[in-house]
């Protein structure tokens, strides 16, 4: 059926969706709406806009060139491409911690148990499993059923959440504290997801082509933005439900993965009855697991590619090598951590502000590659992308001077 062929062709903007939608969602668009209302929607939609030409360059390199980010930045130079190494290693294994932290405390309050690095493990085995028993073409199909039950359950939440209160304010608010900047910069970091996940979308654009004949430029692009719109949809979902149902209750967000997840799923049947708390929790599983699995992946992908870059040679065994490094890299740090106080706070804070700092060096980089004499010209961003590019280089640049300025 016709139908059935155009939803075949779908596949890198769900995972780019799925990779987006986690921690920047639930936990940070949550506790904007708990803590400021809806006083933050301005800072998320500008994020939104001036992050959008810089992760639509990944799979617009992509198809004009068979080439991923990552072989169009040796082009530039070994240095940018040993510098995106260093940065990868640096943060890969705190946002894996911090992403599964959280799924595993959300599985934990729906199915039972306290244990959070037990949670934890579970999580990420079977994920392994995932990825070396279905690689891509699974991945491909999960995330479209993922991103549809994801969908589906928090238009619900939202929908319950209006019926039940309308009382949340509207009044758009610049943060002017430290600790209100900060969380600011944290906010945005992870919105609607870190800038490298750039690269991983244009990796994931070469395997889609492998496995499905006939997908055009045009189709990419159009399967790009139904992913980001998907992103800043729901965003635009949890942060009002963090503000419908928490503003103005004076609750204060536990650091603890396990506690931070059942307060969540507590605040919001307490609001909005008992029969939500599945709904809830599906949502936030969801959400979080697609994260967990689709950074699980795309990190030893991009790694795998990026040595065999730096060596010169293929390494067959490279991105079972770098699954294993990360899984058990991030095993070890729940062993060590999780009963930590704080940790995950911590972890998320140091993620997302790490994301928001880095931001400027990928856009600068997929900018620069995507008006270079490497990318085909009848391939090259509009005048209008281009402006936009420029535009989002210069916020994402002052706000990192702002943020560095009043820490």
């Amino acid at each position: 059926m016709q139908w059935a062929k155009a939803i075949r062709k779908f596949g890198p903007g769900f995972l780019f969706a799925g990779a987006a939608i986690g921690v920047s969602h639930l936990v940070q668009s949550t506790r904007a709406g708990a803590d400021f209302g809806l006083g933050l929607l301005w800072a998320l939609l500008l994020i939104n806009i001036v992050k959008y030409p810089f992760f639509e360059f990944g799979p617009r390199y992509a198809m004009a060139t068979g080439e991923s980010l990552l072989e169009g930045y040796k082009k530039l130079g070994r240095p940018a491409l040993v510098a995106y190494f260093i940065i990868t290693l640096a943060t890969m294994f705190t946002i894996q911690t911090a992403v599964t932290i959280v799924t595993s405390g959300i599985a934990s309050s729906l199915f039972g148990g306290q244990d959070t690095a037990l949670w934890s493990a579970i999580i990420t085995g079977v994920c392994f499993l995932f990825l070396i028993l279905g690689r891509y073409r699974f991945l491909d199909t999960l995330m479209k059923i993922i991103i549809v039950c994801l969908t589906i359950s928090t238009l619900i939440a939202v929908a319950l959440a209006f019926k039940n209160t309308a009382d949340v304010s509207w009044a758009q608010q610049i943060p002017d504290t430290a600790v209100g900047i900060g969380f600011l910069i944290a906010f945005m970091g992870w919105m609607p997801a870190p800038l490298d996940i750039s690269i991983w979308h244009s990796m994931w654009t070469l395997e889609k082509k492998k496995i499905t004949a006939g997908i055009s430029a045009e189709q990419s692009r159009f399967d790009f933005n139904v992913g980001y719109i998907a992103t800043i949809v729901l965003a635009i979902c949890f942060l009002l439900l963090g503000g419908l149902v928490m503003y103005g209750s004076g609750a204060q967000f536990s650091s603890s993965g396990g506690a931070f997840a059942n307060q969540l799923i507590e605040m919001y049947t307490v609001n909005l009855g008992e029969g939500t708390r599945y709904i809830i929790g599906i949502a936030a599983l969801t959400t979080m697991f697609s994260t967990t699995l689709t950074t699980l992946d795309a990190s030893p992908r991009a790694m795998a590619q990026t040595t065999e870059l730096l060596r010169e040679r293929e390494m067959p065994k490279a991105y079972l090598t770098w699954l294993i490094i990360l899984v058990v890299g991030t095993t070890t740090i729940f062993i060590l951590l999780t009963r930590v106080e704080g940790l995950m706070g911590v972890l998320i804070q140091v993620a997302t502000v790490l994301s928001f700092l880095t931001a400027p060096f990928y856009a600068g980089l997929n900018m620069r590659l995507v008006t270079s004499k490497h990318m085909p010209e009848d391939h090259k961003p509009s005048k209008p992308l281009y402006l936009l590019a420029w535009i989002g280089m210069i916020t994402l640049i002052g706000f990192s001077i702002w943020y560095l300025f009043t820490i």
